[in-house]
């Protein structure tokens, strides 16, 4: 018998809400989205290009984790698994080719493509959300450690050595495409990864308002609702998956780009913690709040980093403590919130005076 798809009834209605938090209440999405533009143009004004473009790569590795966690409700502890091999893949595959173009599309397919894989094999063999998040952290420490153990001579990928411990330095920077000789550093790699990383925001946001969009919303609320109504959810998640790996991926690529070398600390269990407090401190359940997130903790990491009192680690922790007790729901969330608040009794303030007035 087959299974007819019904409609989930209050799933747009979520989805609204949810574009609401990300826009800013007080905004439409768009004067929010021209803002944002504005901002990201000028700040290389401010900060230098080299500290800007690894803010932008770690937003674009939260964006993709805030949409398979946030919109899809897979929970991943292992999104810096997909982040390390586009790293990786570039590496090599710009070694090989001589050049990016080839090197970039082939990173985002491998990382897709494998992010599509094990999501298959997760979402269709039924395994539960706990499961899932070890069996996603596994397969990062795995990675991890077989980076680790390739410093021999036998570990070549055509004229590419892995170099184990030591990584993968010397391959082709990015380029223009179909001009070899024709370098993206400094400045314009800043301003490259930071149109990537707004068109992945609009990608997102589109997918998110699509009827695709509202099935992950629905299976987030209630997974079993949704598969009864008719919708395949286990395609559904597996697709996002891949999608939210493709994109981790195109960020390990602007990473490699950016460091100029690639290590097995792109596979670490640091980087899979830190993807995580991200998205909570920015906001889970939105976008524009994770990559807000990345960007004031990858600022502070940066600062912590500078100076010697102070641990890292601990200070990132006892951030995260404070958020989960304080602001459950993130940064971006809670000061709408307030703002929506704040707005609604000054209205209702003034509707009183003008009452009290008559």
């Amino acid at each position: 018998m087959k299974k007819t798809q019904l409609p989930l009834r209050g799933v747009r209605r979520v989805v609204r809400i949810s574009g609401a938090t990300q826009n800013g209440i007080p905004l439409s999405w768009w004067t929010g989205f021209s803002l944002t533009l504005l901002l990201l143009v000028l700040a290389p004004l401010a900060v230098s290009e080299y500290s800007l473009t690894l803010l932008a790569i770690y937003a674009l590795l939260a964006l993709s984790l805030a949409f398979v966690w946030g919109i899809g409700g897979i929970l991943c502890f292992g999104q810096a698994a997909f982040y390390g091999l586009g790293a990786y893949t570039y590496a090599v595959a710009s070694i090989n080719f001589g050049e990016s173009t080839g090197a970039l599309l082939l990173a985002v397919a491998v990382a897709g493509c494998a992010a599509l894989a094990l999501g298959a094999m997760m979402f269709y063999g039924r395994i539960g959300d706990v499961y899932l998040g070890v069996i996603t952290l596994v397969v990062t420490l795995l990675l991890f450690k077989y980076a680790n153990s390739t410093a021999g001579e036998a570990y070549v990928i055509g004229t590419a050595r892995l170099g184990g411990f030591n990584g993968i330095p010397n391959f082709a920077p990015l380029n223009v495409p179909g001009l070899a000789d024709v370098p993206v550093t400094g400045l314009a790699l800043y301003y490259v990864v930071m149109v990537c990383l707004l068109a992945g925001w609009l990608l997102l946001r589109w997918i998110c308002a699509r009827s695709f969009g509202r099935q992950l919303v629905g299976i987030r609320e209630n997974e079993l609702r949704a598969e009864l109504l008719g919708y395949d959810v286990r395609l559904a998640k597996t697709l996002a998956f891949g999608i939210g790996g493709a994109l981790a991926g195109l960020a390990g690529v602007f990473y490699a780009c950016w460091a100029e070398i690639v290590t097995p600390e792109v596979f670490s269990l640091g980087v899979s913690a830190e993807v995580i407090i991200w998205v909570l401190v920015g906001g889970l359940g939105t976008l524009w709040g994770p990559m807000l997130g990345a960007v004031l903790l990858g600022a502070l990491k940066g600062y912590l980093g500078s100076q010697q009192l102070v641990d890292n680690a601990v200070v990132m922790g006892l951030l995260l403590v404070v958020v989960v007790l304080f602001l459950p729901n993130g940064v971006l969330p809670t000061f709408t919130r307030a703002l929506t608040s704040y707005r609604n009794r000054r209205a209702n303030a003034a509707v009183a005076g003008e009452s009290h007035g008559a």
